[in-house]
């Protein structure tokens, strides 16, 4: 009996310590699990980007209406048609000053006949009259026969003149008759697309009242160039210069970013009710190519590159927390908040220049509940 006492007393301290073990194992809290990213070296950007989104414009865009009211007889497009400077879009009826266009040029050719016939009956007048100051030098005629050939040929060169001039008035009433004429038709300023077209053949069209809009007769878009407009707020605006590079996505493209550059800041600033202040900044493609499929009216964004380095030590800046913290993950499993001084940044990268090396685990998903310094953590795929 007393050689069996010291294999039970083992027994109970083996026991013993397994639920010990047992306890203080159970009582350690669980790992949290964290997303990290290592810091490395790379490229960072300071850009700022549009408070709102901001929109696909043509360089140039025309909504055109006659000058004049009338009623519509020819009207050659329709809508999506491209279109070419001069090219005639819509028309009014107009035979009336069709007709006062080609009375006028038939008095053109009556007076240029008027003109010819008294400047012939001019230089007659002047022969004579040079014959007759001849005679009038060898006594064979009187001088009031020859002063009286002086003064009709003086006439005739003035009727002469005045036919002349005559002519001149008739090619102004010709201009006058065709510019007319040209207010009955609505012609394309320039090449591009019939983007809207507003009214049928039959329909009496008025010109818009002062003060009050009403819709175009054609919209036209010059699709051959195209640029973004964006506001930007104004504490962004005044870092902002023409020429920087920019960044451009669409909503209809994706992820795809297209590289740009500034190409013109307001000079003024937009002060809309119920909005922030902001400073409409225009961006134009690197690559006009990229375009062609682009329609005027997309919504766009742009991100204005304020700086860069191309090769500097970064983290992502969803990893820093305020006051310039980040939390590093440690070989002990251990989260430890961390000072660091920053440089530039955006949205994705920040520059570091001090307080942390390439290598280091910095976490990234700083919001999740339980991410503290001194917490225990764990690496979580971001495949999970």
């Amino acid at each position: 009996m007393k050689r069996r006492w010291p294999k039970v007393l083992l027994f109970l301290l083996l026991a013993g310590a397994a639920v010990a073990a047992l306890i203080f194992w159970l009582m350690q809290p669980n790992p949290v699990s964290v997303l990290v990213a290592e810091v490395d070296r790379g490229m960072v950007q300071d850009s700022v980007a549009n408070t709102r989104a901001g929109t696909i414009k043509a360089c140039r865009r025309s909504g055109l209406s006659p000058s004049i009211g009338g009623q519509i007889v020819r009207m050659p497009i329709k809508e999506g048609d491209r279109v070419k400077q001069g090219q005639v879009l819509l028309e009014f009826w107009n035979d009336d000053l069709a007709a006062q266009l080609v009375l006028a040029q038939r008095q053109v050719r009556a007076a240029e006949a008027g003109a010819k016939r008294a400047c012939v009956l001019a230089d007659t007048a002047r022969r004579e009259s040079r014959r007759l100051q001849e005679l009038h030098k060898k006594k064979l005629a009187s001088a009031e026969v020859t002063d009286q050939a002086v003064g009709e040929t003086r006439a005739a060169q003035a009727a002469c003149l005045a036919a002349k001039v005559n002519v001149e008035v008739s090619q102004a009433q010709v201009d006058v008759a065709h510019a007319a004429l040209q207010r009955t038709r609505l012609v394309a300023p320039f090449d591009g697309i019939a983007a809207q077209v507003n009214g049928e053949i039959g329909e009496f069209v008025t010109p818009s009242p002062v003060g009050i809009p009403t819709p175009p007769a054609v919209d036209l878009i010059d699709d051959s160039c195209i640029y973004v407009s964006a506001p930007m707020d104004e504490v962004d605006a005044a870092k902002i210069r023409v020429d920087m590079p920019t960044k451009i996505s669409l909503d209809a493209y994706g992820d795809r970013v297209f590289k740009g550059r500034v190409r013109r800041i307001a000079p003024y600033v937009l002060d809309r009710e119920k909005q922030a202040r902001t400073v409409e900044v225009e961006a134009d493609f690197a690559d006009p190519q990229v375009t062609r499929n682009m329609l005027a009216g997309y919504s766009a964004d742009i991100e204005i590159i304020l700086a860069q380095k191309t090769d500097t030590l970064r983290v992502p800046t969803e990893a820093v927390l305020e006051g310039n913290k980040v939390l590093i993950l440690g070989v002990d499993s251990l989260l430890h908040k961390q000072q660091i001084e920053t440089g530039l940044d955006n949205w994705e990268y920040t520059e570091v220049l001090s307080g942390l090396q390439a290598g280091q685990k910095v976490v990234v998903s700083v919001d999740r509940e339980g991410v503290k310094d001194g917490a225990l953590a764990q690496i979580e795929n971001r495949g999970e």
